[in-house]
């Protein structure tokens, strides 16, 4: 666990300035043309998906998606490994975010036998010709593994687990990779080996204090891609028309919600 945990004031200044400018890339993406892959990874309660939903918050749905892929089909299962992951590719003037990615197979289902070893080393193999075809089609493709330490993962295993609203995130698999602590680590290792390559390198985000970690992942997105500003118009509203007699149906037409938020002004 971090011995120093950032405070909330100085946090939110900061993250407030890092979205500001994600807004920034986000126009420079779409004007230009440019596409975007960030791959998020890391043992289960590092702190991946609040993480992707800072870096998101502010931006738009059309530009900036999530895309995390449950288990595969049956029919899935049969196509080439990355076959299912290509079609979430973002297009031009997109940004994809991959809350987990084609290293499952490297992580989850290496370490829990979900595949054959042959399959394990195909992938270790066609990973890095793969991620270089992105790079060489001029994808921006961006890695990140948050680590964790073991009893900072337990005591968040353990919240979620006492926190009614949480426990929906405390899977099975997070019970279970309790247990395999090393065989993850030695699974990451492997990894590492074999994809920390020259056109996609990993970046090791240290997740013991989450909202560090957020903003060391988001201000290196933002160095680590060559945006600018994109100069914006100004807007203006146009003037409104004169009423051409209009007139709303009666109020007692329609059917509408219950005032529920009238009876909490009334309480003390």
């Amino acid at each position: 666990m971090a011995e120093t945990r950032l405070k909330k004031k100085p946090y939110e200044r900061e993250l407030f300035r890092l979205q500001t400018e994600l807004v920034v890339l986000q126009e420079w993406v779409r004007s230009t043309g440019a596409r975007v892959v960030v791959v998020f990874e890391g043992r289960d309660a590092a702190g991946k998906g609040g993480a992707i939903k800072r870096v998101t918050e502010h931006l738009s749905p059309r530009v900036a998606r999530i895309t995390a892929l449950p288990a595969p089909t049956e029919r899935q299962r049969t196509q080439w490994y990355f076959q299912r992951y290509i079609e979430h590719l973002p297009a031009a003037g997109e940004i994809v975010l991959f809350d987990r990615s084609w290293y499952n197979r490297a992580g989850v289902e290496r370490v829990m036998g979900f595949c054959t070893p042959d399959e394990y080393h195909r992938f270790l193999h066609q990973c890095p010709i793969f991620e270089r075809g992105l790079a060489e089609e001029g994808i921006h493709l961006l890695k990140y593994w948050f680590s964790v330490s073991l009893e900072e993962q337990e005591r968040r295993f353990r919240a979620r687990r006492d926190d009614p609203m949480r426990r929906w995130k405390l899977s099975p698999m997070d019970l279970e990779s309790i247990t395999r602590w090393e065989d993850y680590s030695r699974a990451k290792d492997e990894m590492f080996v074999h994809t920390d390559i020259p056109e996609a390198r990993w970046h090791v985000v240290e997740s013991d204090d989450k909202r560090s970690a957020r903003i060391n992942m988001i201000s290196h997105l933002l160095s680590a891609i060559p945006y600018e500003e994109i100069p914006t118009t100004p807007i203006e509203f146009p003037e409104r028309p004169r009423s051409r007699g209009y007139q709303r149906p009666p109020r007692d037409e329609q059917h509408y919600v219950p005032d529920v938020a009238a009876g909490l002004g009334k309480q003390s």
